[in-house]
């Protein structure tokens, strides 16, 4: 299937429904269908980062004067900013799945990735999906070429998760033709250099925010100084103060109380773009690493060699490839589900919002995976280089420090999670999910007696029944958490961190099992792509088990406690299995090819 004309299959899986459906092989997108055209644009990102960012990386974290809004010119001149916007304001209309591809390579520019990121998506993206035609004329033409650059304005100094309990107030002019905006807003992505700003702000007293479109030659808009940051040093973050700022009527954005739906739809679509970034910034680190573990020799020979090396680079590239299916699987069904919309007779941008706000669970899971297996890659990445690792003369140094902000952008991982959990039990509070019914039956399931015998499955018909049996480890845990804790789950945040990493790991654990499962399918050796599945699964397994264990202790006691437990280890049980070998035959692969391979 090409991203490009993939189409919605009649009984596709809607968002969430991936823990109580089966999903076929041949139903997702996996990296290896990409198109030519997708691939040249891909090679056409990685040669922009080779010619004008990697050469570049110590100027732009000093913020040389005028270097960043040049480099996003540059890239406005190759189309890179407009992956996704529509022709007719000067984009070139390609859809989510390139869109993610270009994320994914350019996520390896460090702090050029935040500015693009931040430009191409909440910079652009409010106005054009929400925009009138009038404003996507004047504006998104602009943002797309890179004429004009674009930030986004919604955290406040006490508002930083709770968004719509912002203070920024506006109030029309006396003479109707302004909204006069006061108040202040922080950690401004772009905020130093952006022509455009997406303003949240609530309009006299009402109860939510609504958005507006301010220019920065606005009278009553200043900026503070740039922040001094641990990391993306060369990201322009600074404050924003809004005094009296004169705002015209007509640069509302979409209807007034509009904007906290604006907000949350656009983060939908920053977080699976972020871990898309996460996913490439990681597999430079890989790359890096490895030519420095074959360059590096101690003892008379490459600490390449050496099996506490090779099991670092194995388990980086394991969780990479993992977190690739994963995102590239969400992406596709987001793109089916917003060509379905669209069938239906949707306004273009209304269905782009729509198919996102569908798998904003699977949004959230991409967010928390990807930026933490980034953290992990960097981490390793560090120790590999040893002591030059901590050198800030060596490019680890800027990869670890540039990372940790992943988990905080686009909602913290807490939040996250908290939400792909409330999401879940919300839409099945609504009827949109049936997992009453599956909880239940893995309950009666606990009481009987297991099946044995059978015919013996294929490699892929085990891994399967694997996964299966994680999805009823997480609606044993989650059944028996709402049935017991009711309205108060919501307080237990403990508990629902414990079923956010087993929906987590259930969801990335099926993403690459069906991504070796249709590659085995167009080519002979998939050895080592199955190897990395199976190790996933495996580790993920004590990984559930675990999460499962703590969150049923918070809230089960005596039989019924003794009870979930045995049915947890069951549904989580897996074959022995030499994880050792199979990770030394992935690193041989790694090292003997110097790269990242896969």
């Amino acid at each position: 299937m090409n991203a490009d004309t993939a189409t919605t299959p009649t009984n596709a899986l809607k968002g969430g429904e991936f823990l109580i459906r089966d999903t076929r092989a041949e139903d997702i997108f996996i990296p290896e269908d990409w198109s030519e055209e997708q691939q040249m644009i891909a090679q056409m990102c990685r040669d922009f980062l080779e010619q004008n960012v990697f050469p570049n990386l110590e100027a732009i974290d000093k913020m040389e004067p005028g270097l960043m809004p040049s480099l996003l010119e540059k890239a406005g001149e190759l189309g890179l900013l407009g992956i996704s916007v529509p022709e007719k304001y000067n984009g070139i209309g390609k859809d989510f799945v390139t869109s993610m591809l270009t994320t994914e390579v350019l996520g390896a520019g460090h702090s050029f990735a935040v500015a693009l990121s931040a430009h191409t998506g909440i910079g652009t993206l409010p106005i054009l999906y929400y925009g009138n035609e009038a404003q996507k004329e004047k504006y998104v033409s602009k943002l797309a070429t890179g004429a004009w650059k674009g930030c986004y304005c919604l955290t406040e100094p006490g508002a930083g998760s709770d968004a719509n309990s912002g203070k920024t107030r506006a109030t029309l002019s006396e003479d109707g033709k302004h909204y006069l905006l006061n108040g202040q807003k922080m950690w401004i992505t772009n905020g130093g250099f952006a022509d455009v700003f997406t303003v949240f702000a609530k309009i006299d007293d009402d109860k939510n925010l609504s958005a507006f479109i301010v220019e920065k030659d606005y009278e009553g808009l200043s900026l503070g100084a740039e922040e001094h940051k641990m990391g993306i040093k060369g990201s322009s973050t600074r404050q924003v103060f809004f005094n009296d700022c004169k705002v015209p009527v007509e640069n509302l954005l979409s209807e007034r109380g509009n904007g906290f739906k604006i907000a949350v739809n656009i983060l939908n679509i920053g977080r699976i773009k972020l871990g898309g970034a996460a996913l490439g910034a990681a597999k430079e680190v890989i790359n890096k690493a490895v030519n420095y573990a074959n360059e590096r020799e101690q003892f008379g020979r490459p600490i390449s060699k050496y099996g506490a090396i090779r099991y670092k680079l194995a388990e980086m590239a394991i969780r990479c490839y993992a977190t690739e299916a994963a995102t590239y699987r969400a992406t596709q069904n987001i793109d089916d589900a917003t060509h379905a919309y669209a069938a239906g007779g949707m306004e273009e941008a209304q269905a782009k919002l729509k198919g996102t706000e569908q798998f904003a669970i699977e949004a959230a899971i991409i967010k928390v995976h990807a930026s933490e297996a980034l953290d992990y890659v960097a981490d390793e990445g560090v120790q590999i280089y040893g002591g030059m690792g901590y050198s800030a003369e060596a490019p680890m140094d800027r990869s670890y420090r540039d990372a940790r902000i992943n988990r905080i952008f686009e909602g913290t991982n807490e939040i996250n999670r908290m939400l792909a959990v409330d999401m879940m039990l919300k839409r099945a509070m609504k009827g949109e999910l049936n997992l009453m019914g599956p909880a239940e039956k893995v309950v009666g399931e606990l009481m009987s007696i297991p099946e044995f015998g059978g015919e013996e499955p294929d490699d892929f018909g085990k891994l399967h029944k694997v996964v299966s049996g994680f999805k009823k480890a997480v609606l044993l845990a989650a059944g028996g958490a709402v049935q017991k804790l009711m309205e108060k789950l919501g307080k237990e945040q403990e508990v629902i961190m414990y079923l956010a990493d087993m929906l987590i790991e259930t969801y990335v654990s099926e993403s690459v099992l069906l991504r070796v499962e249709k590659l085995s399918r167009q080519k002979e050796d998939t050895g080592l792509q199955m190897a990395m599945a199976q190790v996933y699964i495996y580790d993920a397994a004590a990984r559930i088990q675990n999460a499962g264990r703590n969150a049923i202790s918070a809230f089960a006691e005596g039989d019924e406690k003794r009870m979930m437990l045995m049915g947890l280890r069951r549904f989580t049980k897996v074959e022995d299995l030499n994880t050792t070998a199979l990770r030394r035959a992935i690193a041989e692969k790694i090292v003997t090819e110097n790269r990242y391979p896969f």
